[in-house]
C-alpha cells in the first residue's frame, strides 16, 4: 500500500512532475562576512586545534576532512533560528501524510527540529477524536533540522519498540532527494561502501572500508555505510535513464581505501540525486556526497556552498523522500510519501530555470 501526502500527484518516476506545495524558509541574517568566511574555509576547526600527536597512531585516519571554519558561526545562526520556532511552530492537517490508530507520518519542514514536531502533536490529535497520551509519543525515525520529509511518529510504546527494531535491523528502505553543487558525474548510478565513525573531536567522518570494526578515540569502532546514489537530472536537465529496479547491472560499486580524488569547491553544475542508504549512519548522505565531490547545496559542514547564485543558503538541500516497511501491527506493507519541496521538482523542470 503507497500513502502519499494529498498533494502529491506523482512520483519522480516518470519525471514530468507537477509543483506542488513546498515549505517557505526565512532568510537567515548571518551577520559574518560571507567573503571573510570563504577565505578562512581552508582552515577547519580540527586543524585548528589539532595538537601534534606520534605519526603512528593507532586509530585508524578518517578520509572525509574536518569540519571548515565557516560552519561554526553558520551552524550557530541556523540551530538559533530553529530554537526560536520551537514555540510558535504547530503541525497542521495538511503536514499528515498518513495516519491510523498506531502510527502519524508527518512531512517535516526544513530548518525545524524533531522534537519541535512531536511536542506539536498533541495540540494536533485534539482536533480529532484520537486521544492519545503525550508520554506515549515516540519517534521513530529522526531527521537532520535542516532535512524535510517522512516522519514517523508512534502513539503507543510497544509500537515504538517494533518499529525501532525494524530501523536498526535495516528492515526499512528509505529514498532521498539531494541538490548538490559540483561537476557533473560520469556515471548513472554509484554505490558507495566505506567506514564512519567520530574523529577524535566528535566529528562524523569517512573511514576506510577496512577499517570497519577498528576502534575510535572516543571509545567507539567504525561501522559499515553504504549508499546508493542515482544522478536524476544536471543543471535541470534531464539525466535519469533507468529504473530502480532494472539498473543494478549499470551501478558502478565504489569501496572507498583511500582519500577522495574528486574536490568538492570543484564544480559549479546543479546535480539532483536519489539516494538509497542501507545502512543509517548519522549524516551518511551529507558524508557520501562530500566524498563524491558533490556536497549538499548549503551544507556548509560538510563542505557545501554557503551561497549560491547571489542568495545565501539557510538550509541543506535535502529530502526524506519515502519510507517503505511492514506495518509493525498489521504486518502489511506499506510506503509513505512525502511531497517534494519547491527546488526538488525545479531541479527535474528545466522550464522552471530563471
Amino acid at each position: 500500500m503507497l500513502f502519499t501526502h494529498p498533494l502529491t500527484s506523482k512520483l519522480l518516476h516518470p519525471i514530468k512532475l507537477s509543483l506542488i506545495k513546498h515549505f517557505s524558509q526565512s532568510t537567515l541574517q548571518i551577520s559574518m562576512s560571507i567573503e571573510t568566511l570563504k577565505q578562512s574555509n581552508s582552515t577547519s576547526m580540527e586543524e585548528t586545534h589539532l595538537p601534534k600527536t606520534s605519526s603512528n597512531s593507532s586509530y585508524p585516519t578518517p578520509l572525509s576532512p574536518p569540519l571548515p571554519l565557516i560552519s561554526k558561526e553558520i551552524e550557530l545562526s541556523r540551530a538559533m533560528a530553529a530554537s526560536s520556532k520551537a514555540t510558535v511552530f504547530s503541525l497542521s492537517r495538511d503536514d499528515v501524510i498518513f495516519e491510523d490508530q498506531w502510527l502519524l507520518v508527518v512531512n517535516k519542514p526544513s530548518g525545524i527540529y524533531c522534537e519541535t514536531v512531536l511536542s506539536s502533536v498533541p495540540r494536533l490529535l485534539q482536533q480529532s477524536s484520537d486521544s492519545v497520551e503525550a508520554s506515549e509519543l515516540h519517534l521513530a525515525n529522526r531527521l537532520d533540522r535542516d532535512t524535510s520529509g517522512v516522519m514517523v511518529i508512534t502513539k503507543f510504546h510497544k509500537v515504538a519498540a517494533k518499529l525501532v527494531k525494524a530501523f536498526t535491523d535495516h528492515k526499512v528502505q528509505k529514498t532521498y532527494m539531494a541538490l548538490c553543487v559540483g561537476s557533473a558525474p560520469k556515471w548513472d548510478r554509484i554505490r558507495l561502501k566505506s567506514g564512519h565513525g567520530r574523529s577524535k573531536f566528535g566529528a562524523w567522518r569517512v573511514y576506510a572500508a577496512s577499517d570497519v570494526g577498528r576502534k575510535l578515540p572516543g571509545g567507539s569502532v567504525v561501522k559499515d555505510m553504504e549508499t546508493l546514489f542515482e544522478l536524476l537530472s544536471v543543471n535541470r536537465v534531464i539525466h535519469f535513464k533507468e529504473s530502480f529496479q532494472c539498473a543494478e547491472n549499470l551501478e558502478k560499486v565504489v569501496v572507498v581505501e583511500d582519500k577522495s580524488s574528486t574536490d568538492a569547491n570543484h564544480g559549479r553544475d546543479e546535480i539532483l540525486v536519489r539516494a538509497f542508504p542501507k545502512s543509517g549512519r548519522t549524516h551518511q548522505i551529507r558524508l557520501h556526497c562530500q566524498y563524491l565531490g558533490l556536497s549538499i547545496k548549503g551544507d556548509v559542514k560538510y563542505e557545501g556552498v554557503c551561497e549560491w547564485k547571489g542568495e545565501i543558503c539557510d538550509a541543506h538541500s535535502l529530502h526524506a523522500e519515502s519510507l517503505s516497511l511492514e506495518h509493525p501491527i498489521t504486518g502489511l506493507p506499506v510506503k509513505f510519501q512525502a511531497p517534494l519541496p519547491l527546488w526538488a521538482t525545479q531541479a527535474c523542470n528545466h522550464e522552471d530555470h530563471t
